[in-house]
């Protein structure tokens, strides 16, 4: 997720050489435990209590810097993450009647990341609203491949379908944007459409605009925030599991590897400073699927074949999540 606004975040710095015999063995030891978690993760993700959580899956590298962005992305260009927004006053997609099927009964809530009219709206998506912890941008415009391939048309592809593949399985699907709206919505609005539906489980949808080299995916967890207006420590549990399950199955499906630029090896991240997740009562992550400033990345995401991998892993990272 990339973009120029409040969400926004300057490259990271890059990571200081291990110290130290000790530190290196330790260091070698984390993919090794990562790629067994994962394993066992999709293996055996079809039912029981949470999974145990990966160590080191903090935001060491993500501090929330005054003027960065929520839960978007910057423009075309730029480097940094991902924003969520909305308009007051309107209402989400509606989904269709959900089918008999083993999610009968769940509701899931997609957001996708940004919305492609926000190009054109930049007035509106860069007005202030309160995420608890501060205030932030509505929402921003996302990033996009070097051959102009956006964030925003991404994440609705991927989203849509999502959605076909949850309805199949029972599941009444919500989403807090279509491509129905001129712009937006805000990252609160995002938030409260996820609330109001009283979801099971909400997931929202990005791709990174990180620099070239840095490759993979990983999911972004609510941090433990109780400030204002927000109060995630009901969810961070709930949430973490659901972003394990997303991790394993997404790792599954599609071959992609988890982020060697975030989250220490682990493809999981937690923030404190994402309003989308700041300001939700019900289990939600987001998903950053790739980096699209890298070219090798950029050719997955691109693909509407993988696109099709990438949706069926996240749903079946839900799916698993729901079945428990």
């Amino acid at each position: 997720m990339s973009y120029v606004g409040p969400d926004f975040e300057p490259p990271r710095p890059p990571r200081h050489p291990l110290r130290g015999p000790l530190t290196v063995a330790v260091a070698a030891l984390v993919p090794g435990a990562l790629v067994g978690w994962l394993v066992w993760q999709t293996v055996g993700d079809s039912g029981g209590d949470a999974q145990a959580s990966p160590s080191s899956a903090s935001s060491w590298g993500k501090p929330a810097t005054p003027g960065a962005s929520d839960d978007g992305k910057e423009q075309p260009g730029d480097s940094g993450r991902t924003g969520d927004s909305e308009k007051p006053g309107e209402s989400p997609s509606a989904s269709a009647p959900a089918a008999s099927g083993p999610l009968k009964g769940k509701v899931v809530v997609i957001d996708p990341g940004h919305n492609p009219g926000n190009f054109q709206h930049t007035s509106e998506i860069n007005q202030q609203v309160n995420i608890g912890t501060n205030s932030k941008e509505c929402d921003t415009t996302g990033t996009a491949t070097n051959d102009g391939y956006t964030e925003a048309k991404f994440t609705l592809d991927v989203a849509r379908r999502m959605r076909t593949v949850l309805e199949k399985e029972g599941a009444t699907v919500k989403f807090t944007q279509d491509g129905d709206r001129p712009w937006g919505p805000c990252v609160d609005e995002r938030a409260e459409i996820g609330n109001k539906a009283d979801a099971d489980a909400v997931v929202s949808i990005h791709a990174d605009g990180a620099g070239a080299g840095n490759r993979g995916f990983h999911v972004i967890l609510p941090g433990s925030v109780h400030s204002g207006a927000a109060d995630t420590r009901p969810i961070v549990a709930s949430s973490r599991e659901l972003g394990e399950r997303v991790a394993g199955s997404f790792l599954r499906v599609t071959g992609s590897a988890p982020s060697n630029y975030i989250g220490g090896g682990t493809g999981l991240d937690v923030r404190k400073d994402l309003g989308g997740l700041n300001l939700s009562t019900v289990p939600k992550v987001f998903i950053e699927c790739g980096n699209m400033r890298d070219s090798k990345d950029a050719a997955q995401l691109t693909s509407s074949a993988w696109r099709q991998k990438a949706a069926q892993g996240i749903s079946d990272g839900i799916a698993s999540f729901l079945k428990k």
